[in-house]
This record gives structure tokens, C-alpha cells and sequence, in this order.
């Protein structure tokens, strides 16, 4: 594999500013300077963010209007107000009873270690070279009944759980686009995000010969990504996932400069 750090950079440069970030979710972590709201705020719009961008957007807003201050919305919630808070509610294949378990469950996890920060590093050891133990432990508390629910993968952590992963960029890089809060965790630990959107760019810069977007597969891409940048894999991952969304962004056109062997 040939990696041409300077195509990436341009792309980074170019791509990787507030100005790019909508439509996406990451943009509701703006309203909240507080990093204990913040968390909340991240972890349900990375949750529910699957499906087309439009009704994500549409559905987190719904949430978070019935939340004027998260950390405390969720502290002080119970199943009777949420039912009738969150009745009638439907993102794709999340309803009233998976957003209603979820909240509670985030409750539960905040009553027990006071932020969903500090319940994440309860699993991250020092020796740990990702996030990926810590992320399972963090789901089993996020889902300790083990009842499956849309708005998490499984523990086991085969796919390539890209909506958590997604969160912890959010919530531990600090640039011009990630807005951080969880600034004691290391970059370098961090998995790329991974979908079928970025799988296919992967495969296309040979940063992956695997043919399934699974967590093996997110893994190696990181790995790959980690060779242009050790202390931050996932450094790329928004302005790549620009390609193809944005009308501005060619990715046809990209793909061909990053294959001339005179670049």
C-alpha cells in the first residue's frame, strides 16, 4: 500500500472545518458547554445516527427539544414520564420502547459512576492498544438486561460498532470539528467509525482487503491509518466521509489523484 500522506492532508485542509460539519449530528454538540450535557447529547445523536441524514437530524431534534438541560433531564426521568414524553416516537427501526430503555439505562449508568466518562474508562486499561475492550464493557452497562436494542450494537463488538465510534471521536479529539470533553483518553487508541460509505473508500486507498465492514475490518483500516498518523488513526475520517456528500466533494475525482503515480 502507497499512502499519499500529502492527498490526505490537502483533503484534511481543505474539508475538516465548522463550515462542513452539516448536515451532521456532530452539530448538536455545539449547543452545550457543559462536557456532562455534552456526553448525552453526543451519545443520542450518534445513537440514532443511521438512516438518511435529513430524518436524523429531524429525530434527534425531537429529543433533545424535551431536554433544556440533559444531565439533569436524565437524572431526574422515570419510565411514566418518559412514556409519555417519548410516546408515539419512531426513527427508522427505533421506537418509544427502545429510546424509553436507552434513557433509562443512561440514567442507571450516570446514577452508578456520575458521568457516561467516567463509566467508559471504568473499562479502558493502560495496556489496552484501542478502545474496543473498553467499548464492550461500556455497552454491557449501557445494556445490562443483554436484550438487544436498535440504538446499540452487541457487546461482543463483531460489527464494527461505527455509531459508538463515531461518539468517541466526538467526544475525545479536539479540532476544528471534533469539540472533545473527554480529553484524557488517547487519540492514538481510537477505531475509525466504520460504514459502508467508508468501508468503500477504504478498499478503494487499499487501506483494507476485506471484503465485510466489520469490526476486523474497521480495525485493520485503523492500523493502515495509523502508519500516516500514530497518535491520531482516525484524523481522516471526517473530511474522507465529506466524499460523496458533499456536491462540492468529487470523489471519483479524488480517488483518481490519489491513484496517479505521479502525485
Amino acid at each position: 500500500m502507497i499512502v499519499k500522506v500529502e492527498i490526505l492532508e490537502a483533503l484534511y485542509s481543505k474539508y475538516n472545518k465548522k463550515a462542513y460539519i452539516h448536515p451532521d449530528p456532530l452539530e448538536f454538540l455545539y449547543n452545550y458547554e457543559d462536557v456532562k450535557d455534552r456526553e448525552i447529547v453526543g451519545i443520542i445523536g450518534a445513537s440514532l445516527a443511521y438512516g438518511r441524514v435529513s430524518q436524523i437530524l429531524k429525530d434527534v431534534s425531537i429529543v433533545l427539544e424535551k431536554m433544556e438541560h440533559p444531565y439533569e433531564f436524565i437524572l431526574n426521568l422515570n419510565f411514566e414520564s418518559l412514556k409519555q414524553t417519548f410516546k408515539g416516537f419512531v426513527h427508522r427501526y427505533t421506537d418509544e420502547n427502545d429510546l424509553i430503555e436507552f434513557l433509562l439505562n443512561l440514567k442507571k449508568v450516570i446514577e452508578q459512576f456520575g458521568s457516561l466518562h467516567d463509566a467508559f474508562k471504568s473499562g479502558l486499561k493502560d495496556e489496552d492498544q484501542t478502545v474496543v475492550p473498553a467499548l464492550s464493557n461500556f455497552i454491557k452497562l449501557l445494556a445490562p438486561q443483554g436484550r438487544k436494542n436498535s440504538l446499540l450494537p452487541s457487546f461482543n463488538c463483531k460489527s464494527p460498532c461505527k455509531r459508538l465510534n463515531l461518539f468517541l471521536r466526538w467526544m475525545v479529539r479536539s479540532d476544528e470539528v471534533d469539540p472533545d470533553g473527554w480529553s484524557d483518553i488517547s487519540t492514538s487508541k481510537l477505531v475509525i467509525p466504520l460504514d459502508t460509505h467508508m468501508h468503500h473508500i477504504s478498499l478503494v486507498l487499499g487501506f483494507t482487503t476485506r471484503k465485510q465492514a466489520d469490526m476486523k475490518a474497521a480495525i485493520e483500516i485503523t492500523e493502515n491509518f495509523k502508519l500516516i498518523s500514530p497518535e491520531d488513526p482516525v484524523k481522516y475520517d471526517f473530511c474522507l466521509t465529506r466524499l460523496g456528500i458533499r456536491d462540492d466533494a468529487d470523489m471519483e475525482s479524488f480517488f483518481e489523484s490519489y491513484r496517479r503515480e505521479d502525485v
